[in-house]
């Protein structure tokens, strides 16, 4: 059977066009034949990627970046859509995965899968959206780096340039002049400095002999020391006798016998407390002190009344009557005429 041109050469355009389609979307990064699972990522800003740009795991490209747009999100997150696939079969994007956009290499930028090792929260599925990040690129890192340094350099040049200004105009024929003044100035200060050293050699010259005269004081003064260094030790040595002597006291044998005398007092207030003694009943027995004050008190009454009526006790006969009341001799009634006065005079 005989093929004609005209079928020949549609097949071929039809074959053309297939293959331009399919190049086109390779180009965009989807597979040759199509087919691939598709992703959104949102982020801040594009980070340098293009489309067609590769979707790196590990080093790993496993798909190609789509498309690129802005949206319209306030948010400052969401300023740019990301639409990427992944191109290897039976792979799966655990949630919880980071997406970065940023350098892959030294020249060429892409984004940067890094997947979550918990996958008990599941996988996301084809169509679902990704909150990614842009990290900072190389350049950015040495710009940031450099800057500073550049404005270093900046300020130690203007400090340079300042110094440089500031030694020129020191050097002018003002300073100079300056200098010179100076100078003769140091030199009258050199030679006052001459001056004052020769009056201090004088004063020197002249306060020698005084100087002389001191230490011969001094020398002499050491002398007597020197000659009362035996009256000196005897006083040590009396000092250190009597402080022997008052170490030989025999301490313990005073002590011992302060603490004997204050055992024998302590036995005496003992007794004394005791109601078997003496002075322990004298102290202790009420009932006695009672009868005390009760003779007491009788024995002032016996005076009163004597005193009142001295005619009940003793009587004097002139005429040789016969006596009444009680005999006494000649001391008795001394006595009792010296205790009549006693209590009269109380």
């Amino acid at each position: 059977m005989k093929i004609s041109k005209e079928i020949v050469t549609g097949v071929i355009a039809i074959l053309a066009i297939g293959l331009l389609v399919a190049g086109i979307n390779f180009l965009k990064g989807n597979s040759f034949f199509g087919g691939d699972e598709v992703y959104y990522a949102y982020l801040p800003n594009s980070g340098g990627i293009a489309v067609a740009s590769s979707v790196m795991v590990n080093g790993v490209a496993i798909g190609k970046v789509t498309d690129i747009e802005l949206t319209n999100e306030k948010d400052s997150l969401k300023k740019v859509l990301v639409t990427f696939n992944v191109q290897e079969d039976g792979f799966k994007i655990p949630k919880g995965s980071t997406i970065e956009a940023g350098a892959i290499d030294l020249f060429n930028k892409g984004l940067i899968l890094s997947l979550n090792p918990d996958i008990s929260k599941g996988f996301y599925k084809p169509g679902d959206y990704l909150q990614g990040i842009v990290t900072i690129d190389i350049t950015s890192q040495v710009k940031a780096y450099a800057d500073p340094l550049v404005k270093k350099v900046q300020g130690a040049i203007s400090s340079i340039d300042h110094m440089v200004t500031s030694l020129t105009a020191f050097w002018d024929t003002t300073a100079t002049s300056e200098i010179e003044g100076s100078l003769g100035e140091l030199k009258m200060a050199i030679h006052n400095l001459g001056l004052v050293a020769d009056q201090v050699q004088g004063l020197v010259g002249e306060e020698k002999e005084k100087f002389s005269r001191i230490v011969g004081n001094v020398e002499s003064i050491t002398a007597n020391l020197k000659k009362s260094n035996d009256a000196v030790n005897e006083i040590v040595g009396n000092a250190k006798k009597f402080s022997d002597e008052l170490v030989t006291i025999n301490f313990k044998k005073v002590i011992n016998e302060a603490t004997s005398t204050i055992s024998s007092l302590n036995g005496v207030i003992q007794k004394a407390n005791s109601p078997d003694g003496s002075i322990g009943l004298l102290l202790n027995d009420t009932k006695l002190y009672d009868n005390l004050v009760e003779t007491n008190n009788e024995l002032q009454m016996l005076v009163n009344d004597l005193r009142l009526h001295p005619e009940r006790y003793i009587h004097f006969s002139l005429l040789g009557a016969k006596t009444k009341g009680v005999p006494l001799n000649e001391q008795e009634e001394i006595r009792l005429r010296e205790l009549l006065d006693t209590t009269a005079n109380q």
